[in-house]
C-alpha cells in the first residue's frame, strides 16, 4: 500500500501525515508514506485544497486534517 500526503509541507500537512503514521500503527498496517509537494503533481489529482491523502492512487480526502480514528476508518474500507 502507498499512501501520498500531498501539500506544501505547511503545518496541517505534517500533522496529516503524523496522524496517518498513528492511524496505520493503530490498525497494523505497512503502508510507505510519500510526501508529494510539487503543485503540477497534486493538481494531477484534481486536488485543489491541500492537505489531501491518497491511498493506492486514490484520493481519500482533501482540504482538512483527518484524526488517526478517521484513517483508521478508511484504511478498513480500503484493504
Amino acid at each position: 500500500m502507498i499512501i501520498k500526503i500531498l501539500g506544501s509541507g505547511c503545518k496541517n500537512c505534517i500533522t496529516l501525515k503524523e496522524n496517518t503514521e498513528v492511524a496505520l500503527k493503530e490498525a497494523g498496517v505497512e503502508a510507505e508514506i510519500v510526501k508529494v509537494t510539487d503543485f503540477k503533481d497534486i493538481m494531477a489529482y484534481g486536488v485543489m485544497t491541500t492537505p489531501a491523502l491518497v491511498i493506492d492512487e486514490k484520493v481519500v480526502s482533501f482540504g482538512k486534517v483527518l484524526k488517526p480514528k478517521e484513517i483508521t476508518k478508511i484504511l478498513e474500507n480500503v484493504k
